[in-house]
């Protein structure tokens, strides 16, 4: 074989495995999202884009997670699982997945009591730090103040747009399964590149 035939045969071979190796990352590891909408203001705004880590198996309370909701995050308005009060967060999901993907924070985990109260989440007893939130304005389910508990192996999330975001208040805690990854890194648009 001539040498430069044997070159180009190189080339393409690093080329194939090249192409091979990202996409089995994009499949098993890392894998980029576009945020949908306002309800991660003022941390995410419509259109930036992240990248998440796929293995992650438990995120952590201020994770932030990409992760298929229970169906009843579909219909509009949400469906809970279980019976529902004006005065307490969705305690119990659909027992189906939906195909939607979100992107919101981990609030609460496994055996975690939570409240809401003006948008702030009362975990344990205790007042979540969240410098990052946009104040809740409010609006329905800014103050749930009839304690949950978190099923095990559940997560709670919210949006840290407090007053319009669809979250677990709605439809309940997203069983760890469903969990897609915790997005790690921003990369559009240029001036908000960084870790979160």
């Amino acid at each position: 074989m001539p040498k430069s035939a044997k070159s180009i045969a190189e080339l393409g071979l690093t080329i194939g495995v090249a192409v091979v190796l990202a996409l089995l990352i994009q499949a098993f590891v890392v894998k980029p999202y576009r945020i949908p909408s306002g309800s991660m203001l003022p941390t995410l705004a419509i259109g930036q884009r992240v990248l998440t880590n796929r293995l992650i198996a438990h995120p952590s309370v201020g994770d932030i997670v990409v992760f298929h909701p229970p169906s009843g995050a579909d219909p509009q308005p949400a469906v809970c699982g279980g019976p529902s009060s004006q005065q307490q967060a969705c305690d119990l999901p659909t027992p189906a997945e939906s195909s939607t993907t979100f992107i919101k924070r981990v609030v609460a985990g496994p055996g975690d009591r939570i409240s809401i109260i003006g948008g702030h989440v009362i975990r344990n007893g205790v007042r979540e730090k969240d410098p990052y939130i946009k104040p809740c304005g409010g609006v329905s389910g800014c103050d749930l103040p009839k304690p949950i508990v978190v099923p095990p192996g559940d997560y709670f999330m919210m949006g840290d747009n407090r007053g319009d975001s669809d979250d677990s208040r709605f439809w309940g805690p997203v069983p760890d399964k469903w969990i897609i990854g915790v997005a790690f890194f921003t990369y559009w648009p240029p001036d908000r590149v960084g870790l979160l």
